[in-house]
């Protein structure tokens, strides 16, 4: 049994559902939080709150409800043990295509907001000499795709700052792990924003941009029902990694996030990049129109 209260941001559906409940069925104590406007999704998937399982509003970029919950979590007498951030949304567009607002905001939910909670979670940690910190990156935190520039600045951002503190917190017992999926058989990527500049370019046939943006779509929205992946499997190697007496830093969990791992470290950084610009989807149709 964990020795404290688990916290799972985004939890009321996709891989933040799948994850709580995996740790339900081994009777985990948890934390289970979603936007005040998603709260409702606990009662209609018949999730309640009780001792067991708390259910808290927090829309993580809302300080005070991030101080509050906190809070709340650690004046209990186990305190908190893991702090699972899974939270995120993702803007699709090419770089062009992003306003400043979008960027902000996206970094805000994907970085700012997960490095904010892991602030208020390290003291009771270290105090307690144990701890775990999970957070729930992607492949785009270690290679980027076109059309999905800022995602994966919000996501590389979570890296580079998980990875300095795996090194900082690592005398307390506090493990610091970045879980990585690739490609997940999800509606996922329909929940995708695109800017309101991206929006333009797709609808709009003479756009540069256009065949970007709609050879990606096609792709992604093909690949995304094919492969095996599922959030109930990713949120398994999420449960090991927790589990773990020694859990990595990084823990590919798709098949495709293990082999661009591999690829990244086998080629030459050139040959690399060679490689994933030829197997763009209809390549020859980007660019300027002939």
């Amino acid at each position: 049994m964990f020795p404290g209260r688990i916290l799972i941001t985004g939890a009321s559906t996709g891989l933040g559902l799948a994850i709580a409940r995996e740790l339900q069925g081994v009777g985990a104590r948890l934390v289970l939080t979603a936007r005040p406007s998603s709260m409702k999704r606990f009662e209609a998937l018949g999730i309640v709150d009780c001792e067991q399982t708390w259910l808290r509003p927090l829309d993580v970029t809302d300080v005070p409800q991030r101080e509050a919950l906190m809070a709340e979590i650690d004046a209990t007498e186990e305190g908190l043990y893991a702090l699972i951030n899974n939270a995120g949304l993702s803007y699709r567009a090419v770089v062009e295509d992003v306003a400043e607002a979008d960027r902000l905001h996206q970094m805000n939910v994907n970085f700012r907001s997960p490095m904010a909670l892991a602030v208020l979670a390290l003291p009771g940690m270290r105090r307690r000499g144990r701890g775990r910190i999970i957070s729930v990156s992607s492949v785009g935190g270690m290679m980027a795709m076109p059309t999905m520039a800022v995602y994966s600045a919000s996501k590389f951002a979570l890296e580079g700052a998980s990875e300095a503190m795996w090194y900082e917190v690592k005398p307390w017992n506090i493990h610091v792990t970045l879980v990585q999926p690739g490609f997940i058989q999800s509606d996922g990527f329909e929940k995708v924003r695109i800017t309101e500049k991206g929006q333009a370019s797709m609808a709009n046939p003479e756009s540069p941009y256009n065949a970007h943006y709609t050879h990606m779509a096609d792709f992604i929205a093909q690949v995304m029902q094919r492969v095996p992946a599922t959030p109930e499997s990713v949120a398994r190697k999420v449960c090991q990694v927790l589990a773990s007496n020694n859990p990595p830093l990084r823990k590919a969990a798709t098949l495709d996030a293990w082999l661009f791992a591999w690829i990244r470290r086998l080629l030459p950084r050139r040959m690399y990049h060679w490689l994933l610009f030829r197997m763009l989807p209809n390549i020859r149709a980007w660019g300027p129109k002939t």
